[in-house]
């Protein structure tokens, strides 16, 4: 595999291997697919061997040692589960290449062919190594983004591998960027371990605990250069010992980044590079056209009868929307009820619509129409001046406001407490009572009250009284009040 700390050679023992298996963890960049590729042709005469390439890294070797490359985009699953009983049969070195699939088919492909490769007949059963790079894509730690299915087939077929493999002949090796990635039950059945630099704390602890070091000594695992690794198992060394991986023949397709000078073009020109109308191109491809219709499709619209034409809403006149809108105002206050005002807004929407009107009112101006409504105010132009005074009150207000201005303008009795409290939206006399205080303290009414409990509204602004009405039966008079009080007795109690 390549030398020690002192130079001397570190072997592999590949019995060994296939009965024990071989876990290698390191972080991205610290060697994982070159270990891989310098075990890979260093026994490729040795033993068949099968690889599942997530990202078609060695998809090269089949170039210099005879491996069959696999597509797994030009396969179905059952056509792939087919082919790994054939690789067993004629015991074929073989690259499942998985780059063009996205990452849920990836795991649902590996799982196809690692489940053919283990449930094929007895008499197939030759010893093989089965190389997993990124194992952790096909044995997650814990829930992803991909479906429960496809994650469950993956996981169940590689801990197959690991866990029931070697008697079939299988041999596990998976290489994993972290630990703590990877499901547990899948990492814990390698005997063999080749650890690489990693940086997060909770992989060196784990990857410490695999070597058998002590905690406080695994911080010499950040320290590993790229290409150097840890290693402990049957198949290489009682002991951890230092690897530094020899050379390879054969290369990925992806190298490592360097860096390269950039084009020395002037901006200008590069700007024209960039936008310029390509000479070459291809004209981009016609739209696919539409779907043909079947026949018996058309034959069965052709025999059926038109349908007959919508007939079309009814609409009113200009002139007649008004007497509409007011005729449904009125019907509105008849119906009487306390409903809140959102619910009568879309009343009244419903009733324009199924009389044909189109009256452009929002809730603002709805509410302020059914408080002249509520008050008998027929003709807004009559009490303009009262409706502007009614403004500045709360929109629950206004419609006991303009009851008042309507009796008063007509010398009609005043309203009673019952009155005013059902036009407030509400039963209590008492909150009726209170509203008037809050309207007189608005300064746009004066109550007055007689000695007999008769009532009074005078408004100022515009000089209209209301006659005294009668005392509501609901409020005592003064004098009921008065003789309602306890008297002591001529002894003082």
């Amino acid at each position: 595999m390549g030398t020690d700390s002192g130079g001397s050679p570190v072997l592999m023992d590949l019995e060994e291997l296939l009965a024990t298996r071989l876990l290698v963890q390191g972080n991205s960049g610290s060697g994982k697919s070159h270990l891989l590729r310098r075990l890979l042709e260093g026994s490729a005469g040795l033993v068949q061997q099968v690889v599942i390439d997530p990202e078609g890294d060695f998809v090269s070797l089949s170039e210099a040692f005879g491996h069959v490359s696999i597509d797994a985009a030009e396969y179905s699953l059952p056509d792939v589960a087919r082919l790994a009983v054939r690789i067993r049969e004629h015991r074929a070195s073989v690259v499942l290449n998985l780059e063009g699939l996205e990452l849920e088919e990836q795991m649902r492909c590996a799982a196809a062919l690692l489940g053919g490769l283990f449930e094929a007949p007895r008499e197939l059963w030759y010893p093989a190594l089965v190389v997993v790079d990124e194992a952790q894509v096909f044995a997650p730690a814990g829930a992803g983004d991909v479906s429960d299915d496809a994650r469950r087939a993956s996981l169940g077929a590689m801990t197959n591998l690991m866990c029931r493999g070697r008697k079939r002949g299988l041999a596990g090796v998976i290489a994993t960027q972290r630990l703590a990635k990877l499901a547990k039950n899948v990492a814990a059945e390698a005997s063999n371990f080749l650890m690489g630099r990693t940086f997060l704390d909770i992989d060196m602890l784990r990857a410490a605990d695999l070597l058998g070091m002590e905690r406080r000594q695994a911080e010499v695992i950040r320290d590993l250069e790229r290409g150097q690794f840890l290693a402990l198992g049957p198949a290489i060394s009682r002991r951890p010992i230092s690897v530094r991986i020899g050379a390879v023949k054969t290369a990925a397709k992806s190298g490592s980044p360097m860096l390269i000078p950039l084009p020395s073009a002037p901006a200008a020109d590069m700007e024209d590079l960039l936008f310029a109308p390509g000479t070459n191109e291809p004209p981009p491809p016609p739209p696919p056209p539409p779907p043909a219709v079947p026949a018996d499709d058309i034959i069965r619209n052709l025999a059926a009868p038109a349908p007959p034409p919508v007939p079309q809403t009814p609409v009113i006149g200009p002139e007649e929307q008004e007497t509409v809108v007011a005729e449904i105002f009125a019907e509105i206050v008849a119906e009487g009820g306390q409903h809140p005002p959102a619910s009568l807004y879309q009343d009244f929407q419903l009733r324009c619509r199924m009389r044909g009107a189109s009256a452009a009112l929002d809730m603002t101006e709805f509410g302020r129409r059914l408080a002249m409504a509520r008050a008998g105010i027929a003709d807004p132009d009559d009490y303009e001046e009262s409706i502007a005074l009614g403004a500045c009150l709360p929109d629950e207000m206004l419609a006991p406001f303009l009851a008042i201005a309507v009796a008063a303008r007509q010398g009609a009795d005043c309203p009673s407490d019952a009155a005013l409290a059902a036009l407030y939206g509400t039963s209590s006399a008492g909150r009726a009572r209170r509203m008037l205080a809050f309207i007189e303290e608005k300064g746009l009414i004066v109550c007055r009250t007689d000695l007999s409990g008769r009532r009074s509204i005078t408004l100022p602004h515009l000089g209209w009284t209301t006659a005294a009405a009668p005392p509501d039966p609901s409020t005592p008079s003064r004098l009921a009040r008065i003789d309602a009080r306890p008297r002591r007795s001529a002894t003082g109690r």
